[in-house]
């Protein structure tokens, strides 16, 4: 079972733009940092992507404001949109911790606020032979 911490701020992989010439970039500047963080700190905790079917688990530590609306009950519900938070670890992980993202098939996430000020995202990557 590997656990890893990824340091850094999560960024959602949203929309592309049309720069000229058929090419197109993403347009968040945080997304391929963010990509970067997690392969990096992926490629530590695997020596070779796994084979056959995984599971994802991640919990997104975030920025908490400085007061929290009662009504979001401790939770961000503001952006960042979770599932575009996946998509771009998930991109970080692929060819490290796994070859292909469609070996991913089940994926258990949250985003919370950071308890310590320090924003990332603990990842689980393992194989579902492994899953629990």
């Amino acid at each position: 079972m590997t656990r890893m911490y990824v340091v850094g701020r999560p960024a959602p992989q949203g929309s592309k733009r049309h720069v000229g010439n058929g090419r197109m970039v993403e347009m968040s500047k945080h997304v391929e940092p963010w990509r970067l963080a997690v392969r990096d700190e992926a490629r530590v905790y695997f020596p070779e992507p796994l084979t056959g079917p995984v599971l994802v688990r991640v919990r997104f530590d975030l920025h908490a404001p400085r007061v929290i609306p009662a009504e979001r009950e401790g939770w961000p519900t503001t952006t960042p949109d979770l599932d575009k938070l996946i998509r771009s670890t998930l991109d970080g992980l692929t060819g490290v911790a796994f070859a292909d993202d469609s070996q991913v098939v089940k994926v258990r996430a949250e985003k919370a606020y950071s308890l310590n000020g320090e924003t990332g995202a603990e990842v689980q990557v393992l194989r579902m032979s492994d899953a629990a």
